[in-house]
């Protein structure tokens, strides 16, 4: 390897030592707020790294990692979404006595995992992306192991995690025998050259393989896990898997679609269209019957992948913008929602019951302005990102056509406004107040993320031009 290609890697280098000095910190002798701050310094320098990464522009290390613009957009955002879970998970974890710092550990390799996926090029750096970021998640999301519902959550990911890969490893064993490669462009030049006959395997290969990635999405009819480990993980961990988990898979098959010219396949097209239709539908649908509010937004999180797929299917420069975009403001009101709740925890636990929050505006006024405006950010009402985001998610799939698709999203985000707004209800609320109930201060570190989270998602509404001038400065250069 060349000089050069260390330089392009550093971000995924720094990432990996990171998480050993935080693991060596912890052996010699434990403190939690060491902890946060090695894991936010090693995050902080990754994300500097990415400027001396980006003079070698796009770079090829090896046949397995591709880093350009694309790559190192999605890793920002990736490492952008970590650090903000790093602090809110402090804040949390601070409620419990014992074995902190090894939560840091998983977080910083989850991160790299996921790095390497939006990186990858080749079936083999991808799947070692994934299970790297795979068996992080399984240690995350049981983490509270005295919690029988955490270990219940964690042991469901583990089981269901497993059949996904299998269905991965089998596409890709039909996708390789029937083209000899495991690179995309590799497979892409294979599938130029074959005869009508010999396609079968290829669309066998590449719908087991859309089938392991719809168990990582979260898609219908891929998507009964999803409730229930978003209830059970704690709720740091629940943003982190809501985010950057989809969000890196949601990365590469974008990636991979482009470079094989998957949005020929119209039998492809097809299946996916009629997932998205099933995710809008029972995404909204079930989120209407729930009283918790981690399930709501767990079914709800179903949904929004079923409008990232209305992008997706668009194909082209339409499909990379405006899924692009609305990823960022996905991850931006997302990680402010569970944050929220991560933040409201105390030593009884979580407040996740609807009930928990009824009255909080005459509680706590400025941290349930902030949900209301994360709420209404994910149902897309103007000035606020969510609508930006869905307002191109909608230009997308006007501009080729998809009309049906279009239609049902617009009835089905109008059908999912009605259980955000009655959070907000609940929240509004009168109740009498007793003097004794007056709550305890808010960690001004987690606070202080979540204001900055609460900037951007009215900074993005309201002036999102940097934020489209960056996408297709930096993320359009794949197509």
């Amino acid at each position: 390897m060349a000089a050069e290609d260390f330089t392009a890697l550093m971000p995924l280098i720094i990432l990996a030592a990171a998480a050993l000095v935080v693991l060596l910190q912890s052996a010699i002798k434990r403190s939690h707020g060491t902890a946060l701050i090695l894991t936010c310094l090693g995050l902080a320098a990754a994300f500097v790294s990415m400027f001396y990464a980006a003079d070698e522009l796009p770079r090829q290390v090896t046949a397995l990692l591709i880093i350009d613009s694309y790559a190192l957009f999605f890793t920002g955002l990736i490492l952008f979404a970590a650090f903000a879970v790093a602090i809110f998970g402090y804040n949390y974890l601070n409620l419990y006595l014992e074995n902190r710092e090894e939560f840091y550990i998983v977080l910083l390799l989850a991160s790299l995992g996921s790095s390497v996926l939006v990186s990858s090029n080749h079936f083999m750096s991808f799947f070692l992306g994934l299970e790297i970021l795979t068996v992080s998640l399984y240690v995350m999301i049981g983490y509270m192991r005295k919690d029988h519902f955490s270990l219940e959550a964690g042991i469901k990911y583990l089981i269901l995690a497993a059949a996904s890969s299998a269905f991965l490893l089998f596409g890709m064993a039909l996708l390789y025998a029937e083209t000899g490669t495991m690179e995309f462009n590799g497979i892409a030049n294979a599938i130029g050259g074959l005869v009508e006959v010999k396609g079968i395997y290829i669309l066998a290969g590449t719908a087991l393989f859309l089938v392991g990635a719809g168990f990582k999405l979260a898609v219908a009819p891929f998507h009964m896990w999803t409730p229930d480990v978003y209830e059970g993980a704690p709720a740091p961990v629940t943003a982190f898997v809501a985010t950057v988990s989809k969000g890196a898979m949601a990365a590469l098959l974008l990636r991979y679609f482009i470079a094989v010219d998957g949005f020929e396949y119209t039998t492809i097209l097809l299946a996916l269209s009629i997932i998205a239709v099933a995710s809008m539908f029972l995404g909204n649908i079930l989120a209407l019957m729930q009283k918790n509010v981690k399930r709501i937004l767990a079914y709800s999180s179903i949904a929004h992948l079923g409008y990232i797929l209305v992008a997706f299917i668009a194909g082209g420069e339409r499909a990379v913008e405006a899924v692009s975009l609305y990823l960022v403001v996905y991850f931006v009101t997302t990680l402010g929602a569970f944050g929220i709740i991560s933040l409201l925890a105390d030593q009884e636990g979580e407040k996740f019951m609807l009930e928990s929050y009824r009255g909080m505006f005459w509680r706590r006024p400025w941290i349930s302005l902030a949900f209301s405006g994360m709420l209404l950010s994910l149902a897309g009402v103007p000035l606020t990102a969510g609508f930006i985001g869905k307002f191109f998610v909608l230009l997308a799939g006007v501009g080729t056509a998809l009309w049906t698709l279009v239609i049902i999203l617009v009835i089905t985000s109008a059908i999912g406004l009605y259980y955000y707004i009655k959070i907000i209800a609940t929240m509004f609320s009168r109740v009498e107040l007793e003097a004794e109930q007056k709550p305890g201060a808010l960690p001004v570190a987690g606070s202080t993320v979540l204001a900055g989270l609460t900037i951007l998602l009215l900074y993005f509404g309201i002036y999102p031009v940097h934020l489209i001038r960056l996408i297709r400065d930096m993320v359009l250069a794949i197509s």
